[in-house]
Protein backbone atom coordinates (compact mmCIF):
# COMPACT_ATOMS: atom_id res chain seq x y z
CA UNK A 1 0.00 0.00 0.00
CA UNK A 2 1.04 3.23 -1.28
CA UNK A 3 1.82 6.58 1.45
CA UNK A 4 -1.44 7.65 -0.07
CA UNK A 5 -3.66 4.85 0.00
CA UNK A 6 -3.57 5.10 4.13
CA UNK A 7 -4.33 8.81 4.33
CA UNK A 8 -7.71 9.89 4.87
CA UNK A 9 -6.86 13.82 4.54
CA UNK A 10 -4.30 15.56 2.20
CA UNK A 11 -0.42 15.82 3.50
CA UNK A 12 1.17 19.76 3.01
CA UNK A 13 3.56 19.61 0.50
CA UNK A 14 5.34 22.47 -0.90
CA UNK A 15 5.41 21.91 -4.49
CA UNK A 16 3.79 19.19 -6.48
CA UNK A 17 4.92 18.64 -10.04
CA UNK A 18 3.11 16.86 -12.89
CA UNK A 19 4.45 15.63 -16.31
CA UNK A 20 3.29 13.11 -18.90
CA UNK A 21 6.07 10.93 -18.02
CA UNK A 22 8.78 10.45 -15.42
CA UNK A 23 12.18 8.51 -15.82
CA UNK A 24 12.57 8.21 -12.05
CA UNK A 25 16.35 6.51 -11.89
CA UNK A 26 15.06 4.61 -8.90
CA UNK A 27 16.44 1.17 -7.86
CA UNK A 28 13.58 -0.58 -10.45
CA UNK A 29 14.20 2.15 -12.70
CA UNK A 30 10.48 3.22 -12.97
CA UNK A 31 8.85 5.01 -16.20
CA UNK A 32 5.97 6.28 -14.75
CA UNK A 33 3.32 7.98 -17.37
CA UNK A 34 0.82 10.60 -15.85
CA UNK A 35 3.17 11.17 -13.58
CA UNK A 36 3.50 12.93 -9.96
CA UNK A 37 6.07 14.44 -7.93
CA UNK A 38 5.77 15.94 -4.10
CA UNK A 39 8.00 17.91 -2.77
CA UNK A 40 8.61 19.13 0.59
CA UNK A 41 12.17 20.91 1.98
CA UNK A 42 13.66 20.47 -1.07
CA UNK A 43 13.26 16.53 -1.05
CA UNK A 44 11.31 14.29 -2.49
CA UNK A 45 8.45 13.01 -0.46
CA UNK A 46 6.89 10.80 -2.70
CA UNK A 47 6.36 10.16 -6.71
CA UNK A 48 3.48 8.15 -8.22
CA UNK A 49 0.08 8.71 -10.45
CA UNK A 50 -0.93 11.97 -11.18
CA UNK A 51 -4.72 11.36 -9.68
CA UNK A 52 -3.09 9.37 -6.33
CA UNK A 53 -1.07 11.67 -5.60
CA UNK A 54 -3.30 15.09 -6.28
CA UNK A 55 -5.42 12.87 -3.49
CA UNK A 56 -3.20 12.74 -0.97
CA UNK A 57 -1.26 16.20 -1.13
CA UNK A 58 -2.41 19.36 -0.47
CA UNK A 59 0.60 21.41 -2.01
CA UNK A 60 1.28 25.06 -1.40
CA UNK A 61 2.38 25.26 -5.11
CA UNK A 62 2.03 23.43 -8.64
CA UNK A 63 4.02 22.92 -11.62
CA UNK A 64 2.51 21.66 -14.33
CA UNK A 65 4.74 20.20 -16.98
CA UNK A 66 1.65 18.58 -19.31
CA UNK A 67 3.79 17.38 -22.93
CA UNK A 68 6.81 16.87 -21.07
CA UNK A 69 9.13 14.17 -19.97
CA UNK A 70 10.66 14.63 -15.95
CA UNK A 71 14.08 13.47 -15.23
CA UNK A 72 16.54 13.64 -13.05
CA UNK A 73 18.87 16.32 -12.51
CA UNK A 74 22.04 15.03 -14.97
CA UNK A 75 25.31 15.45 -12.98
CA UNK A 76 28.48 16.35 -14.82
CA UNK A 77 31.09 13.89 -12.77
CA UNK A 78 33.66 15.99 -14.66
CA UNK A 79 34.45 19.48 -15.49
CA UNK A 80 36.71 22.77 -14.67
CA UNK A 81 33.86 25.30 -14.81
CA UNK A 82 36.02 28.88 -15.86
CA UNK A 83 37.42 26.95 -18.94
CA UNK A 84 34.28 28.66 -20.49
CA UNK A 85 36.78 31.32 -21.07
CA UNK A 86 38.67 29.46 -23.57
CA UNK A 87 36.06 27.93 -25.21
CA UNK A 88 37.59 27.39 -28.83
CA UNK A 89 40.40 29.69 -28.15
CA UNK A 90 43.35 26.43 -28.73
CA UNK A 91 41.61 23.49 -30.94
CA UNK A 92 42.69 21.20 -33.07
CA UNK A 93 45.68 20.15 -31.14
CA UNK A 94 47.14 16.96 -29.26
CA UNK A 95 46.51 16.72 -25.44
CA UNK A 96 50.05 18.27 -24.35
CA UNK A 97 50.61 20.42 -26.97
CA UNK A 98 46.98 21.59 -26.05
CA UNK A 99 48.17 21.88 -22.35
CA UNK A 100 51.51 23.18 -22.42
CA UNK A 101 51.64 25.20 -25.30
CA UNK A 102 48.78 26.92 -25.14
CA UNK A 103 46.19 26.70 -22.17
CA UNK A 104 48.51 26.64 -19.15
CA UNK A 105 50.18 29.61 -20.17
CA UNK A 106 46.94 31.50 -20.05
CA UNK A 107 45.50 30.28 -17.20
CA UNK A 108 48.14 30.91 -14.87
CA UNK A 109 47.09 34.46 -15.68
CA UNK A 110 43.58 34.49 -14.85
CA UNK A 111 41.81 36.52 -12.28
CA UNK A 112 39.12 35.84 -9.74
CA UNK A 113 37.12 38.41 -12.02
CA UNK A 114 37.57 36.34 -15.41
CA UNK A 115 36.93 33.17 -12.73
CA UNK A 116 33.98 34.60 -11.50
CA UNK A 117 32.65 35.08 -15.51
CA UNK A 118 33.74 31.58 -16.56
CA UNK A 119 32.17 29.73 -13.68
CA UNK A 120 29.10 31.47 -14.04
CA UNK A 121 28.86 30.96 -17.86
CA UNK A 122 29.12 27.16 -16.97
CA UNK A 123 26.58 27.41 -14.48
CA UNK A 124 24.20 28.96 -16.63
CA UNK A 125 24.95 26.54 -20.02
CA UNK A 126 24.63 23.52 -17.11
CA UNK A 127 21.50 24.92 -15.91
CA UNK A 128 20.28 25.36 -19.21
CA UNK A 129 20.82 21.88 -20.69
CA UNK A 130 19.58 20.17 -17.53
CA UNK A 131 22.48 19.57 -15.54
CA UNK A 132 22.51 20.00 -11.57
CA UNK A 133 25.45 18.91 -9.73
CA UNK A 134 29.00 18.83 -11.17
CA UNK A 135 32.58 17.80 -9.93
CA UNK A 136 34.77 20.73 -10.88
CA UNK A 137 38.74 20.92 -11.02
CA UNK A 138 40.42 24.23 -11.31
CA UNK A 139 41.75 26.81 -8.61
CA UNK A 140 40.88 29.27 -6.83
CA UNK A 141 37.75 27.46 -6.26
CA UNK A 142 36.55 29.78 -3.63
CA UNK A 143 35.62 31.91 -6.75
CA UNK A 144 32.98 28.80 -8.51
CA UNK A 145 32.08 27.79 -5.04
CA UNK A 146 30.14 31.76 -4.87
CA UNK A 147 29.09 31.27 -8.04
CA UNK A 148 26.92 27.62 -7.41
CA UNK A 149 25.63 29.64 -4.11
CA UNK A 150 23.96 32.60 -6.26
CA UNK A 151 22.68 30.38 -9.09
CA UNK A 152 21.30 27.52 -6.73
CA UNK A 153 23.74 24.49 -7.99
CA UNK A 154 25.00 21.75 -6.58
CA UNK A 155 28.74 21.72 -6.76
CA UNK A 156 32.10 19.61 -5.44
CA UNK A 157 34.83 21.91 -5.24
CA UNK A 158 38.19 20.60 -6.03
CA UNK A 159 41.36 22.89 -5.66
CA UNK A 160 43.56 21.67 -7.95
CA UNK A 161 47.45 21.43 -8.17
CA UNK A 162 50.58 20.20 -9.63
CA UNK A 163 54.10 19.36 -8.18
CA UNK A 164 55.73 21.58 -6.30
CA UNK A 165 56.58 24.72 -6.32
CA UNK A 166 54.32 25.70 -9.31
CA UNK A 167 52.83 29.09 -10.31
CA UNK A 168 49.77 28.37 -8.02
CA UNK A 169 51.49 27.35 -4.81
CA UNK A 170 55.29 27.43 -3.79
CA UNK A 171 55.12 24.60 -1.45
CA UNK A 172 52.71 21.42 -1.13
CA UNK A 173 51.86 22.79 2.73
CA UNK A 174 50.42 26.46 0.74
CA UNK A 175 48.21 23.92 -1.28
CA UNK A 176 47.06 21.61 1.77
CA UNK A 177 46.08 25.21 3.86
CA UNK A 178 44.19 26.03 0.79
CA UNK A 179 42.12 23.27 0.64
CA UNK A 180 41.56 22.97 4.32
CA UNK A 181 39.93 26.70 4.15
CA UNK A 182 38.02 25.52 1.09
CA UNK A 183 36.67 22.61 2.87
CA UNK A 184 35.68 24.55 5.98
CA UNK A 185 34.54 27.57 3.85
CA UNK A 186 31.61 25.68 2.64
CA UNK A 187 31.28 22.74 5.22
CA UNK A 188 27.83 23.71 6.57
CA UNK A 189 26.11 24.43 2.97
CA UNK A 190 23.49 22.25 1.63
CA UNK A 191 25.30 22.25 -2.00
CA UNK A 192 28.41 22.80 -1.74
CA UNK A 193 31.01 20.44 -1.23
CA UNK A 194 34.84 19.84 -1.54
CA UNK A 195 37.58 17.03 -3.06
CA UNK A 196 41.58 17.29 -3.45
CA UNK A 197 42.28 17.51 -6.49
CA UNK A 198 45.58 16.65 -7.91
CA UNK A 199 46.15 17.24 -11.84
CA UNK A 200 47.83 13.69 -13.13
CA UNK A 201 50.16 11.17 -11.94
CA UNK A 202 52.52 12.84 -15.02
CA UNK A 203 52.79 16.32 -13.09
CA UNK A 204 52.55 15.30 -9.16
CA UNK A 205 55.28 13.20 -8.13
CA UNK A 206 54.18 10.35 -6.32
CA UNK A 207 54.84 11.26 -2.88
CA UNK A 208 52.91 14.32 -3.34
CA UNK A 209 49.95 12.05 -4.59
CA UNK A 210 50.24 10.37 -1.01
CA UNK A 211 50.68 13.22 1.53
CA UNK A 212 47.23 14.84 -0.80
CA UNK A 213 45.15 11.25 -0.26
CA UNK A 214 46.05 11.51 3.58
CA UNK A 215 44.65 14.71 3.23
CA UNK A 216 41.41 13.93 1.75
CA UNK A 217 41.60 10.57 3.90
CA UNK A 218 41.94 13.41 7.15
CA UNK A 219 38.97 15.63 5.83
CA UNK A 220 36.74 12.76 4.96
CA UNK A 221 36.27 14.03 1.56
CA UNK A 222 36.64 12.22 -2.61
CA UNK A 223 40.14 12.36 -4.29
CA UNK A 224 40.13 12.83 -7.72
CA UNK A 225 42.72 12.91 -10.53
CA UNK A 226 43.45 12.66 -14.46
CA UNK A 227 44.52 9.40 -15.60
CA UNK A 228 45.71 7.22 -18.01
CA UNK A 229 43.94 9.65 -20.37
CA UNK A 230 45.95 8.46 -23.52
CA UNK A 231 49.03 6.45 -24.70
CA UNK A 232 51.59 9.81 -23.95
CA UNK A 233 50.66 10.10 -20.46
CA UNK A 234 51.45 6.48 -19.77
CA UNK A 235 54.98 6.55 -21.93
CA UNK A 236 55.23 9.93 -19.76
CA UNK A 237 55.33 7.74 -15.99
CA UNK A 238 56.51 4.93 -17.81
CA UNK A 239 59.83 7.00 -18.71
CA UNK A 240 59.27 8.95 -15.19
CA UNK A 241 58.60 6.60 -12.55
CA UNK A 242 59.04 3.20 -14.82
CA UNK A 243 55.54 2.16 -13.76
CA UNK A 244 52.30 2.72 -15.94
CA UNK A 245 49.66 5.25 -14.15
CA UNK A 246 47.18 2.58 -12.56
CA UNK A 247 49.98 0.94 -11.47
CA UNK A 248 51.70 3.91 -10.06
CA UNK A 249 49.29 4.71 -8.02
CA UNK A 250 48.23 1.25 -6.78
CA UNK A 251 51.57 0.93 -5.25
CA UNK A 252 50.87 4.00 -3.35
CA UNK A 253 47.73 2.28 -1.88
CA UNK A 254 46.04 5.08 -3.99
CA UNK A 255 43.27 3.04 -5.82
CA UNK A 256 40.32 2.85 -2.94
CA UNK A 257 36.02 4.04 -2.71
CA UNK A 258 37.20 7.44 -2.26
CA UNK A 259 39.13 7.87 -5.52
CA UNK A 260 37.71 8.88 -8.57
CA UNK A 261 39.90 8.81 -11.96
CA UNK A 262 39.18 10.85 -14.74
CA UNK A 263 39.09 10.07 -18.43
CA UNK A 264 40.88 6.18 -17.78
CA UNK A 265 41.47 5.47 -21.85
CA UNK A 266 44.10 3.75 -21.91
CA UNK A 267 44.18 0.95 -19.72
CA UNK A 268 44.14 -2.90 -20.04
CA UNK A 269 42.02 -5.27 -18.77
CA UNK A 270 44.65 -6.18 -16.05
CA UNK A 271 43.81 -2.76 -14.83
CA UNK A 272 40.59 -2.83 -15.40
CA UNK A 273 39.69 -5.85 -12.99
CA UNK A 274 42.24 -3.85 -10.24
CA UNK A 275 39.83 -1.10 -10.56
CA UNK A 276 37.36 -2.88 -10.07
CA UNK A 277 38.47 -4.73 -7.24
CA UNK A 278 39.95 -1.67 -5.36
CA UNK A 279 36.15 -0.43 -5.54
CA UNK A 280 37.57 3.21 -7.64
CA UNK A 281 35.05 5.20 -9.32
CA UNK A 282 35.75 6.11 -13.33
CA UNK A 283 34.35 9.32 -14.92
CA UNK A 284 33.81 8.41 -18.93
CA UNK A 285 34.43 11.97 -20.88
CA UNK A 286 34.00 11.01 -24.43
CA UNK A 287 33.62 14.13 -26.41
CA UNK A 288 36.75 15.55 -24.79
CA UNK A 289 38.77 12.20 -26.04
CA UNK A 290 37.81 12.34 -29.37
CA UNK A 291 38.58 15.93 -29.77
CA UNK A 292 41.88 15.44 -28.21
CA UNK A 293 42.39 12.40 -30.21
CA UNK A 294 43.47 10.85 -26.83
CA UNK A 295 41.27 7.58 -27.72
CA UNK A 296 38.46 5.32 -26.85
CA UNK A 297 37.64 4.27 -23.15
CA UNK A 298 36.88 0.52 -23.10
CA UNK A 299 33.54 1.44 -20.89
CA UNK A 300 31.95 -1.84 -21.60
CA UNK A 301 34.36 -4.06 -20.14
CA UNK A 302 34.53 -1.56 -17.04
CA UNK A 303 30.86 -1.90 -16.81
CA UNK A 304 31.18 -6.05 -17.50
CA UNK A 305 34.06 -5.82 -14.29
CA UNK A 306 31.75 -3.54 -12.19
CA UNK A 307 33.29 -0.92 -11.61
CA UNK A 308 31.51 2.17 -11.25
CA UNK A 309 31.62 4.56 -14.67
CA UNK A 310 30.07 8.19 -14.32
CA UNK A 311 29.98 11.01 -17.27
CA UNK A 312 31.63 14.01 -17.58
CA UNK A 313 32.47 17.01 -20.31
CA UNK A 314 35.37 17.77 -19.25
CA UNK A 315 36.22 21.78 -19.65
CA UNK A 316 34.73 23.82 -22.22
CA UNK A 317 37.64 23.93 -23.71
CA UNK A 318 38.70 20.48 -25.00
CA UNK A 319 34.45 19.62 -25.38
CA UNK A 320 33.52 22.60 -26.11
CA UNK A 321 30.47 22.21 -24.58
CA UNK A 322 29.12 21.43 -21.34
CA UNK A 323 26.12 19.51 -22.56
CA UNK A 324 25.08 16.42 -20.49
CA UNK A 325 22.86 15.15 -23.05
CA UNK A 326 25.38 14.94 -26.13
CA UNK A 327 28.19 13.78 -23.21
CA UNK A 328 25.16 10.69 -22.85
CA UNK A 329 24.48 10.17 -26.55
CA UNK A 330 28.58 10.07 -27.86
CA UNK A 331 28.96 7.68 -24.69
CA UNK A 332 26.57 5.13 -26.19
CA UNK A 333 27.98 5.49 -29.80
CA UNK A 334 31.87 5.25 -28.65
CA UNK A 335 31.04 2.30 -26.39
CA UNK A 336 29.66 0.57 -29.51
CA UNK A 337 32.18 1.57 -31.74
CA UNK A 338 34.59 0.52 -28.99
CA UNK A 339 33.58 -3.09 -28.22
CA UNK A 340 32.31 -3.84 -31.60
CA UNK A 341 29.08 -4.26 -30.42
CA UNK A 342 25.82 -2.57 -31.23
CA UNK A 343 24.17 -3.84 -27.86
CA UNK A 344 26.99 -2.22 -25.78
CA UNK A 345 26.56 0.84 -23.62
CA UNK A 346 23.23 0.84 -24.53
CA UNK A 347 20.28 3.50 -23.70
CA UNK A 348 19.90 2.58 -20.40
CA UNK A 349 23.48 2.14 -19.61
CA UNK A 350 24.68 5.69 -20.96
CA UNK A 351 21.68 7.28 -18.26
CA UNK A 352 22.73 5.89 -15.26
CA UNK A 353 26.32 7.14 -16.07
CA UNK A 354 24.81 10.63 -16.25
CA UNK A 355 22.53 10.21 -13.36
CA UNK A 356 23.54 7.60 -10.82
CA UNK A 357 27.40 6.51 -11.70
CA UNK A 358 28.42 10.20 -11.99
CA UNK A 359 26.37 10.44 -8.46
CA UNK A 360 28.76 8.10 -6.82
CA UNK A 361 31.57 9.79 -8.17
CA UNK A 362 30.77 12.87 -6.59
CA UNK A 363 30.50 11.10 -3.24
CA UNK A 364 27.20 12.30 -3.31
CA UNK A 365 24.58 8.79 -4.09
CA UNK A 366 21.51 10.43 -3.12
CA UNK A 367 21.59 12.80 -6.25
CA UNK A 368 20.78 11.45 -10.19
CA UNK A 369 17.28 9.98 -9.21
CA UNK A 370 13.46 10.47 -7.94
CA UNK A 371 13.22 8.80 -5.33
CA UNK A 372 11.44 8.95 -1.59
CA UNK A 373 13.93 10.66 0.73
CA UNK A 374 15.82 12.35 -2.10
CA UNK A 375 16.61 15.58 -3.13
CA UNK A 376 14.58 17.41 -5.27
CA UNK A 377 16.64 18.03 -8.03
CA UNK A 378 14.68 17.25 -11.56
CA UNK A 379 14.62 18.61 -15.41
CA UNK A 380 11.77 18.17 -17.97
CA UNK A 381 12.44 17.69 -21.55
CA UNK A 382 9.47 19.75 -23.95
CA UNK A 383 8.49 16.61 -25.63
CA UNK A 384 7.00 18.61 -28.35
CA UNK A 385 9.71 19.05 -30.31
CA UNK A 386 9.64 17.17 -33.67
CA UNK A 387 13.00 15.39 -32.94
CA UNK A 388 11.40 13.29 -29.89
CA UNK A 389 8.45 12.45 -32.12
CA UNK A 390 6.59 9.84 -31.72
CA UNK A 391 7.48 8.34 -28.31
CA UNK A 392 8.19 4.61 -27.82
CA UNK A 393 10.89 4.99 -25.20
CA UNK A 394 11.41 7.90 -22.69
CA UNK A 395 14.67 6.44 -21.96
CA UNK A 396 16.07 6.34 -25.40
CA UNK A 397 15.01 9.74 -26.36
CA UNK A 398 16.96 11.22 -23.38
CA UNK A 399 20.15 9.63 -24.70
CA UNK A 400 19.54 9.14 -28.38
CA UNK A 401 17.37 11.72 -29.52
CA UNK A 402 17.33 14.47 -27.32
CA UNK A 403 20.45 17.08 -27.86
CA UNK A 404 19.74 19.46 -24.44
CA UNK A 405 17.95 22.43 -26.08
CA UNK A 406 14.44 20.46 -25.20
CA UNK A 407 15.12 21.43 -21.36
CA UNK A 408 12.50 23.81 -20.69
CA UNK A 409 13.01 23.17 -16.33
CA UNK A 410 15.27 22.66 -14.19
CA UNK A 411 15.13 22.34 -10.37
CA UNK A 412 17.44 21.84 -7.63
CA UNK A 413 16.39 20.74 -4.13
CA UNK A 414 13.03 21.89 -4.83
CA UNK A 415 13.74 25.60 -6.37
CA UNK A 416 13.22 26.34 -9.85
CA UNK A 417 16.35 27.83 -11.98
CA UNK A 418 15.65 27.86 -15.30
CA UNK A 419 11.88 27.30 -16.70
CA UNK A 420 10.65 28.32 -20.18
CA UNK A 421 13.52 30.27 -21.44
CA UNK A 422 14.07 32.23 -18.06
CA UNK A 423 16.66 32.15 -16.45
CA UNK A 424 15.44 32.39 -12.42
CA UNK A 425 18.54 33.19 -10.46
CA UNK A 426 21.02 34.19 -12.85
CA UNK A 427 21.71 37.85 -14.86
CA UNK A 428 22.66 36.55 -17.98
CA UNK A 429 22.26 39.57 -19.83
CA UNK A 430 25.37 40.93 -18.17
CA UNK A 431 26.87 37.82 -18.12
CA UNK A 432 27.05 38.06 -21.91
CA UNK A 433 28.76 41.88 -21.79
CA UNK A 434 31.35 40.38 -19.15
CA UNK A 435 31.85 37.17 -21.76
CA UNK A 436 32.71 39.77 -24.03
CA UNK A 437 35.12 41.57 -22.27
CA UNK A 438 36.77 38.29 -21.00
CA UNK A 439 37.40 36.95 -24.58
CA UNK A 440 39.77 40.66 -25.48
CA UNK A 441 41.51 39.43 -21.84
CA UNK A 442 42.15 35.90 -23.09
CA UNK A 443 43.43 37.15 -26.67
CA UNK A 444 45.88 39.90 -25.21
CA UNK A 445 47.27 37.52 -22.42
CA UNK A 446 48.28 35.29 -25.14
CA UNK A 447 50.32 37.28 -26.70
CA UNK A 448 52.06 37.52 -23.59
Amino acid sequence: MSDTAAMSVPRPCDLLVRADAAVTQDRDRRVLTDAAVAVKDGLVLEVGGQAELEAGYEPEQRLDLSGKLLLPGLVNGHTHLPMTLLRGYADDLPLMDWLEKHIWPVEFQLTDDLLDTGARLGCAELIRTGCTAFLNGYFHEHVTGQAVIDCGMRGVLGEGFFGFPSPLFPTAEDCWNTIRNLETRFENHPRLRTAVTPHAAFTVPPEELAASFALAEELDIPWQIHLAESPTETAVCLDKYGKRPVALLQEHGLLTERTTLHHCVDVTDEEIALMAETGVNVVHNPASNFKLASGMSPVQKMLEAGVTVGLGTDGASSNNQLNMFREMGLAALMGKVRAEDASAVNAQAALDMATLGSAKCLGWPELGRIEKGCPADMIALDLGFPNLMPVFNHVSHAVYAATGMEVCMTMVAGEVLYLYGEFRTMDVISLKTKAREAAKWVCNAAEK
